[in-house]
């Protein structure tokens, strides 16, 4: 399937009699597959690397009752959903501005949890001060998670805003970037009022999946459950925008209206994943070029792909993570920029060659 923007068009866009059932079953079965191993290995990768010995509850006992049921097991569950939240927001980028290099981050989520978490990490080193941050005060009650959840919707609120409501795609695209480069801009500058801020910064744009629990493998699965069944029913008027906006208007849809519940369905799964795991790169970017690769699709189909291929890649960096320098640990977004980004550069050089 080619890459370029055309072909990803034709694929999105063509007739389901022409797509080769088998290849959509050989991948929902390969995602199975590939989840149940690798939520094994969460089971045993420890800061030992992997050991099955922590599985058999009758030779540990309650010590290992306690470690898989109360760490690795939320965090194993914990990195598949956030991971799933990732892979369905960037198919619904993608599909929303028609271009295969969206991600979840495009609307300005990413520098508004960013701000927000860094407005927090400030607020006890500024307060009292000459300039006291009312905002970091404020998210200072909501703890990191709040204040990211409450940033990341803030950011996309203030892309909205500028672009005036979501009636066209290309003013929302670069009120995005527009917002994503002065809110980053404004975390540095809060930076250097207060030092100590940075590595927290640092840690949250790294991203890590250290410290998922029950409470938010709830959260998680709660979002989860209830954005995937929104984002199906967009599914056939993102398969009408794969042919220009002009073609879905006359199809007499909403558009305005219905771009902008999915603006907002899109900042929700971001905004969520965001605030449990930091920024996790290329996972949303990458997860739907992989289904339209293995099995190319409508919109019916590549939103749940994508939500299951999303929770797999992440699941296994997450893995990888754990055991690669154990008993130390990489940070999990490292791995997916480096593993994300691999594969997108590898993808570009074989298409070029052709």
């Amino acid at each position: 399937m080619s890459a370029s923007p055309a072909g990803w068009r034709l694929a999105a866009a063509a007739p389901i009699g022409s797509i080769d059932a088998r290849r959509r079953s050989r991948l929902v079965a390969g995602l199975a597959a590939a989840t149940a191993v690798l939520a094994l290995l969460g089971l045993a990768a420890g800061s030992e690397g992997l050991s099955w010995a922590a599985l058999q509850a009758d030779a540990l006992g309650d010590q290992a009752a306690m470690l898989i049921g109360q760490i690795r097991a939320p965090r194993t569950l914990g990195a598949w959903l956030v991971g799933a939240l990732l892979g369905l927001a960037g198919a619904l980028a993608q599909g929303l501005f028609r271009n295969p290099l969206a991600d979840p981050y495009l609307l300005g989520s990413a520098s508004g949890a960013t701000l927000a978490v860094v407005l927090v990490l400030a607020a006890s080193t500024l307060a009292g001060q000459a300039l006291p941050l009312a905002p970091a005060l404020w998210l200072d009650r909501l703890g990191l998670v709040g204040a990211a959840f409450v940033g990341a919707l803030a950011g996309v609120s203030l892309t909205l805003v500028l672009a005036r409501g979501a009636q066209q795609t290309v003013r929302l695209l670069l009120a995005g970037i527009v917002v994503g480069v002065v809110l980053g801009a404004a975390g540095d500058l809060i930076t250097t009022w207060a030092p100590e801020a940075l590595r927290g910064k640092q840690v949250f744009l790294l991203g890590s999946t250290a410290f998922l629990g029950w409470p938010a493998v709830a959260l998680l699965a709660a979002g989860l459950a209830l954005a995937l069944p929104l984002a199906l029913r967009f599914a056939r008027l993102l398969d009408a925008l794969t042919l220009g906006e002009d073609t879905a208007a006359t199809l007499g849809l909403p558009l305005a209206r219905l771009r902008l519940v999915m603006v907002v369905l899109l900042a929700l799964c971001t905004g969520l994943a965001v605030s449990q795991s930091g920024l996790v790169a290329f996972v949303g970017l990458v997860s739907p070029h992989l289904v339209r690769r293995f099995a190319p699709s409508r919109h019916g189909f590549l939103l749940g792909a994508s939500a299951a291929t999303g929770g797999a890649l992440l699941l296994a960096a997450d893995v990888l993570a754990r055991i690669a320098i154990a008993p130390q640990e990489l940070p999990v977004g490292v791995l997916t920029a480096l593993l994300g980004g691999g594969y997108l550069l590898w993808l570009l050089h074989r298409r070029g060659l052709r």
